[in-house]
C-alpha cells in the first residue's frame, strides 16, 4: 500500500520526495524470499527479518540510481489492519497498486508527528485537508484519532482549516 509523501501528493498538494513508502503485509518466508530476490537483482536491501520481527521498516536502494523505497511491515494492531482493508486500488504509470485512504494517511501522519516527526507531517496533513477535506469521513477520523491518542492534534488541524476557510 503506497503511503507517505506520494500518498500526500495523491490526496493533497504536490511535494517533492526522494523515496517511496510502501506498507507490506507478508509472512516471514515470503519476506525472506523477497529479500533474496532484491539482493540477487543487485539492490541494497536492509534487514527484512528484523523489520518483520519488530514490525518496523527496511530500505531497498538501487545504488546505481539512488532510487529508494522504504518497505514498512504492517503493525499488528486494529488500526493498521483496518488501514490495509480500506486501501484504494489505483494505477500509476500502467502499474496497478493500492494507496492509503486520505483519512488513514492523516491519522498515520498525526502519529508520526506525535513521535517527533518534522513539521512536514503537519504540512502534508494540511495539504490533504485543503484538497480532500470536504470528502473526508470525519466520524471515522475522530473515532480512530481518539483510539490512537492524536485526537487533540486532529481537532487543532481541523479547527485551523475551518479558521482558514471562507469568511475568515
Amino acid at each position: 500500500m503506497l503511503t507517505g509523501s506520494h500518498a500526500s501528493t495523491f490526496h493533497g498538494e504536490p511535494r517533492a520526495t526522494n523515496d517511496a513508502d510502501l506498507v507490506i503485509d507478508p509472512d516471514l518466508p515470503a519476506l525472506r524470499a523477497v529479500g533474496r530476490r532484491l539482493r540477487d537483482a543487485g539492490l541494497y536491501c536492509g534487514d527484512e527479518v528484523a523489520a518483520f520481527e519488530h514490525r518496523s521498516m527496511f530500505n531497498v536502494i538501487d545504488t546505481a540510481t539512488g532510487a529508494k523505497v522504504d518497505l514498512i511491515v504492517r503493525k499488528d494492531r486494529r488500526f493498521s489492519v483496518t488501514e490495509m482493508v480500506r486501501r484504494i486500488p489505483i494505477v500509476v504509470d500502467d502499474v496497478p497498486l493500492c494507496i492509503v485512504t486520505a483519512e488513514d494517511l492523516i491519522l498515520a501522519k498525526l502519529e508520526w508527528a506525535r513521535m517527533g516527526g518534522s513539521d512536514r507531517q503537519r504540512r502534508d496533513i494540511e495539504g490533504v485537508l485543503a484538497v480532500s477535506g470536504r470528502g473526508l469521513d470525519l466520524e471515522y477520523l475522530h473515532r480512530w484519532a481518539t483510539e490512537l491518542g492524536v485526537d487533540d492534534d486532529l481537532r487543532d488541524l481541523l479547527q485551523g482549516q475551518a479558521d482558514d476557510g471562507p469568511g475568515s
